[in-house]
C-alpha cells in the first residue's frame, strides 16, 4: 500500500495549548480527535523559537547552525538540500499550500507546486534582526499589543484561504495510486490577536488565570533574558485587563485554527484517504502569553521553544503518548522514511513513526538555538530526560528539571556552586551540546555572517531605515 503524507504547520502555538495536553481551558476537539487516532508527542521543540529560521531548519532536516539562516533576515533558499528535494526525487513530490516563510517562491526549494505561499517581505525579510550589537527601539511592540480583539483579520481571511485550497487538492488527489505529499501551513494562532466572533466568543477574558511568575518580583534575573524584554518590550503594554483579554484571543485563535485543521482532516476522510495518509500536527515555535514577562517567542522556556506534535496514520500507534523529546528536523526524517528512503546520516532527524513505536528514550538530545533579533548572544538549548540546560555564548547557562519544576521558575544553575545535582547536569548538558556543536565558535560565525548580511543589505543604517511590522503581511496585502 501506498502511503501519503499530510503535513500540517501552525504558527505560534505553545505545546500545553491542546485539550489533549490537559489544558484546562482552550477547546481544541479536532487536535483531540487526531491525538485519540494517533501518537502524541509531549516534549517535543522547534530548532528556533522564530520562524524563518525555525522554518528553514525544518525544511533542510538539520540545525539551525547548519544551514546558516540564521536570524529573520536571512530565509531558505534552497541552496541546501532539503527534505521536499529528497521525498520528490523517492516519487513522492511534496506541494506547499500556505505560508512558508521562505526566500521566494522563484527559489527552487524542493516543493513540486507552490499555493497561496508566504515569504518573507521582499526576499528579505526583517532587517532588524541583525543589529544584534546595538538595536533600535522596536516600536511595533506596541502595535502588536493593541490589535487584540473579536474580528476578523488578514491572517484569519488567509487560513480560510488556505483551508478551502487544501480541501479542493485533496479532493482531487482521491483515486490516485502514486504516493502524494501536502505541507499545509496555517498562520493562526499567531498575531494580530484577532479571533472571529464564533470562537472569540468560547473564552469569559475575566477567567484567565495569571501569566506563570506574572509579579515582576519573580521574574528571571538573568543579563541575556533582560536584553531581550528590554527590546521585545510587550509586556509593558498588557496591563492585567488586556492582558486577560489577549489571552483569551490567543485561546479563541487557536479554537479556530483547529476547526480548519477539521475541516482539512475532514477533506481527507471524505477523499477516502484517510487510511493510507500519515498525518503529523505541529507549529513552528510556541508563544510566551506574559509567562515570565515574555509575549511572543525567542527565549527557551517551555512556552516558547515547546511545540505540539501529533502523528496519526498507518504505522504510528493509537491513543500513545510519548515522552521521548522529538524536534521538528524529525519531520523530515519521517517524510524520508514513509519515501523508502535510507536515514540521512549527517542529519539529526529520526522517523517519529519509529520513535513512536520504541520505548521512551530519556537519553535523547534535542537541541534549539536563537541568533535572531534582540538578542546578544547565541542561545543554545540542550533537552534530556527531565533536564534543560541553555547555554549563552557570553553569558552565564540556565539548568532546570522540568520533571520538579514543570513552570521553570527555579534555576538551578544558581545552585550549582553547592549543589553537586545541579553541577553534574550543567556539565551533562555542555558536553551533550559539545558533541553536537562548538557553542562559541557558532556564535563568532552567526555574528560574522550576519555583518557581512548588513553590508550586503547596504549597511547599518540601511537595515535600520528598513520596515518595521509585527508579522509578514498576508498575500494580497500590502505591506505595512
Amino acid at each position: 500500500m501506498n502511503v501519503n503524507l499530510l503535513v500540517l504547520i501552525s504558527d505560534e502555538h505553545r505545546r500545553d495549548a491542546m485539550g489533549c495536553m490537559g489544558h484546562g481551558i482552550v477547546r481544541t476537539p479536532c487536535l483531540d480527535a487526531l491525538a485519540a487516532r494517533g501518537t502524541l508527542f509531549t516534549n517535543a521543540y522547534t530548532p528556533s523559537p522564530m520562524c524563518v529560521p525555525a522554518r528553514a531548519a525544518l525544511a533542510a532536516g538539520t540545525h539551525v547552525h547548519r544551514t546558516g539562516c540564521w536570524d529573520s533576515a536571512t530565509a531558505f533558499d534552497g541552496r541546501i538540500e532539503s527534505w521536499m528535494h529528497r521525498t520528490t526525487g523517492a516519487g513522492m513530490p511534496v506541494t506547499a499550500i500556505g505560508k512558508l516563510h521562505f526566500r521566494s517562491a522563484e527559489d527552487d526549494t524542493g516543493f513540486c507546486d507552490q499555493i497561496l505561499p508566504m515569504h518573507v517581505v521582499d526576499g528579505i525579510g526583517w532587517p532588524v534582526a541583525l543589529l544584534r550589537d546595538d538595536p533600535p527601539v522596536y516600536e511595533a511592540a506596541a502595535e502588536l499589543a493593541a490589535d487584540v480583539g473579536r474580528g476578523e483579520s488578514s491572517y484569519t481571511a488567509y487560513d480560510r484561504a488556505i483551508t478551502a485550497a487544501a480541501e479542493t487538492w485533496i479532493a482531487e488527489r482521491a483515486g490516485q495510486t502514486a504516493p502524494w505529499a501536502a505541507f499545509v501551513s496555517l498562520v493562526s494562532p499567531h498575531y494580530p490577536l484577532m479571533a472571529p466572533a464564533a470562537f472569540h466568543d468560547l473564552y469569559d477574558p475575566a477567567v484567565m488565570p495569571d501569566p506563570v511568575a506574572y509579579d515582576p518580583k519573580d521574574r528571571p534575573d538573568h543579563p541575556e533574558l533582560r536584553n531581550l524584554a528590554d527590546f521585545f518590550d510587550y509586556d509593558r503594554h498588557f496591563d492585567p485587563d488586556h492582558m486577560r483579554r489577549a489571552k483569551a484571543a490567543y485561546f479563541g485563535l487557536t479554537s479556530f485554527l483547529d476547526a480548519q485543521i477539521g475541516r482539512i482532516l475532514a477533506a481527507l476522510e471524505t477523499s477516502g484517504q484517510a487510511e493510507n495518509t500519515v498525518v503529523i500536527y505541529a507549529s513552528d515555535h510556541g508563544e510566551m502569553l506574559g509567562d515570565h514577562g515574555f509575549w511572543t517567542k525567542q527565549v527557551m522556556y517551555e512556552a516558547s521553544a515547546g511545540v505540539p506534535m501529533i502523528v496519526a496514520g498507518p504505522g504510528v500507534p493509537a491513543a500513545a503518548r510519548v515522552h521521548t523529546a522529538v524536534s521538528l528536523l524529525d519531520i523530515g526524517a519521517t517524510a524520508e522514511e514513509i519515501a523508502g528512503l535510507p536515514p540521512s546520516p549527517d542529519r539529526p532527524g529520526q522517523s517519529l513513526r519509529r520513535i513512536a513505536t520504541a520505548p521512551d528514550d530519556p537519553d535523547r538530545t534535542v537541541l534549539s538555538e536563537y541568533h535572531d533579533g534582540g538578542s546578544r548572544t547565541g542561545a543554545f538549548m540542550i533537552r534530556w530526560g527531565d533536564w534543560k540546560y541553555i547555554h549563552y555564548a557570553d553569558a552565564p547557562p540556565q539548568l532546570f528539571h522540568l520533571g520538579h519544576d514543570p513552570d521553570e521558575r527555579h534555576d538551578r544553575a544558581k545552585d550549582a556552586a553547592h549543589d553537586p545535582v545541579a553541577a553534574a547536569a550543567i556539565a551533562e548538558g555542555a558536553a551533550r551540546l559539545r558533541k553536537i556543536c562548538d557553542p562559541e565558535a557558532e556564535n563568532a560565525r552567526a555574528f560574522a555572517d550576519q555583518a557581512a548580511r548588513i553590508a550586503e543589505l547596504g549597511g547599518v543604517d540601511a537595515c535600520r531605515a528598513a520596515a518595521v511590522f509585527n508579522h509578514t503581511p498576508a498575500p494580497g496585502t500590502d505591506h505595512p
